[in-house]
């Protein structure tokens, strides 16, 4: 990703985003950043959190800047794509000498989707 071919890896999580975001408008995407969203919990409001990217309205994008992803860092992505009942979300590192990402799906969602 040239984000990453071009800074490198070693800045703060919100420089990526930043830059992230140029690149996106470069290419005509429609996204929000940091936006907002409600978590429910059986139905009831229980807080909320920000999402760093949304993208075209279905894909969240979760960004780290960390020296490697862990475990705890992909549920919390999983966690964030059901609490948001979106069906696909991204989980990119930064931090790391080479890029790192997952593509993640809601299996749950896309379960319902199919009955």
């Amino acid at each position: 990703m040239k984000v990453h071919s071009t800074l490198g890896n070693g800045f703060q999580e919100v420089i990526y985003q930043r830059c992230l975001a140029l690149e996106m408008e470069k290419q005509g995407l429609s996204f929000s950043r940091e936006m907002q969203m409600l978590i429910y919990y059986e139905g009831v409001e229980v807080g909320m959190r920000k999402v760093d990217f949304l993208v075209a309205d279905t894909i969240m994008v979760e960004l780290k800047a960390t020296s490697k992803l862990e475990d705890n860092h992909l549920a919390q992505a999983l966690n964030y794509l059901e609490a948001y009942k979106l069906e696909i979300g991204l989980l990119i590192n930064f931090g790391s000498k080479s890029l790192e990402f997952k593509r993640l799906t809601n299996e749950y969602k896309l379960r319902n989707q199919q009955k």
